[in-house]
């Protein structure tokens, strides 16, 4: 009887090194990550082929950045949406992605930072105090962008507001039925299970143009968009980074649970760290959104267990392959914006959640005066919409709030909580 042997990746180096196994369980990833995937693009003006393009190419990036070590998809994080609508509106699609570009840039000085001082210095430039603030204002930023969309504000769309009403909370309660209430792989699509059900609907009340998808070639190269730089999109954008470091961070000691391996060791966190980096850049370079590791895949490789690399090899070329399908970008674009909003609704409240648990799993004491200081100078300023003007370049929304949570924390003394005895 022979023996199996396993190597260090999961994969069998006696059988062939790709099987059509393999094959089709990329597409099963791909279709995991493939709602919100496509819902950066749709929500920022962004084209959703180019998305799926460079999801594929920053994967396999970050796969040779990482010796092929780590079983992961990247796709863009929702930590962007806000800031890559904002610059659009501020500066356009070419400026914008030019400040995509640098903040690949950020990642990587953050993996050269992890490699001459450790994995902790991350913890220590972006404690959760920090962190956390950051992570609830790019939620609750949204929310009146999601109740806009939801409500079909300023949509154009031909139906009673009623009706959008409908559809939007059709949605959105398919999107929470389907996340807590579902089991195996349907948990892992709450999203794409909120689109459907939303663009039934609006096929129902009829106020989705099919014209766009007939037209539209079945293959068709993505419409590029080459990045422009300009300083104000630059120094705007770099900030945004925090929220997606910590984010990646967690993901990578996520997988390594799952898979039993260490990957902040082997490879290394400032290997996938310069992965994040590369694949977010070369995204920038061709207009599409940042690619960083994934959420909804973790968790899919948490539930079928297969922790082979070549299938998110194979994930990334379906992307890539479906990139050059038009009626794939056509179809998405047909999609109303009020199912989006009614996702929205759900979706940016569950950001802010995301730093409020920061903040309560690492029980930081708000009754100590420098974090009561810095969590609430960044809420305010944040929410509130402060500016600091400066001519020709504003400092506001994300950015303001990144830079000051930072100096606050540098500068401001550390203190013991008193005792009531004292």
């Amino acid at each position: 009887m022979t023996k199996t042997t396993i190597d260090e990746n999961g994969n069998n180096p006696l059988k062939s090194k790709h099987s059509w196994q393999d094959v089709f369980t990329g597409a099963q990833m791909l279709f995991v990550a493939f709602g919100a995937l496509v819902l950066v693009p749709l929500l920022t003006g962004l084209n959703p082929n180019v998305a799926l393009f460079t999801a594929g190419v920053g994967t396999l990036l970050f796969q040779l950045t990482t010796k092929g070590k780590v079983p992961v998809f990247l796709a863009s994080s929702f930590a962007f949406i806000a800031p890559i609508s904002f610059g659009v509106a501020q500066w356009g699609i070419p400026a914008t992605l030019g400040g995509l570009v640098a903040a690949g840039f950020v990642f990587m000085f953050f993996a050269f930072l992890v490699k001459i001082n450790g994995n902790n210095v991350i913890d220590r430039i972006l404690p959760p105090v920090v962190t956390g603030p950051i992570i609830m204002v790019i939620g609750l930023s949204l929310a009146p962008v999601a109740v806009g969309m939801a409500m079909g504000k300023n949509s154009g769309l031909p139906a009673e507001n009623y009706q959008l009403i409908i559809i939007s909370m059709a949605s959105l309660l398919t999107t929470l039925i389907v996340a807590i209430w579902a089991k195996g792989f349907f948990k892992l699509v709450p999203i794409i299970a909120g689109i459907i059900v939303g663009y039934t609907l609006s096929c129902i009340f009829g106020i989705v143009n099919f014209q766009l998808v007939i037209d539209a070639p079945w293959f068709k190269i993505p419409d590029f968009t080459f990045p422009e730089f300009q300083w104000q999109a630059i120094l705007y954008m770099i900030p945004i980074v925090i929220a997606p470091t910590i984010e990646h961070v967690g993901d990578i000691m996520a997988i390594s649970a799952v898979t039993g391996k260490d990957y902040t060791r082997a490879p290394g966190l400032q290997r996938t760290l310069l992965g994040d980096g590369l694949a977010t850049s070369t995204a920038g370079f061709f207009g599409g959104p940042p690619c960083i590791t994934y959420a909804e895949v973790i968790g899919a490789v948490t539930l079928t267990r297969n922790f082979k690399t070549r299938v998110m090899t194979w994930a990334a070329i379906w992307a890539i392959l479906m990139s050059f399908v038009g009626k794939i970008g056509a179809f998405l674009s047909s999609i109303p914006t009020v199912v989006m909003g009614g996702i929205m609704v759900l979706l940016f409240g569950s950001i802010a959640s995301v730093g409020i648990n920061i903040l309560v799993k690492h029980k930081v004491d708000l009754s100590v005066s420098r974090n009561m200081c810095i969590v609430s100078l960044v809420l305010v300023f944040g929410i509130g919409g402060m500016i600091f003007d400066f001519g020709s370049y504003a400092l506001q929304g994300i950015s303001l709030c990144g830079i000051l949570a930072i100096v606050l924390n540098l500068i401001l003394p550390h203190q013991k909580k008193l005792n009531s005895a004292d």
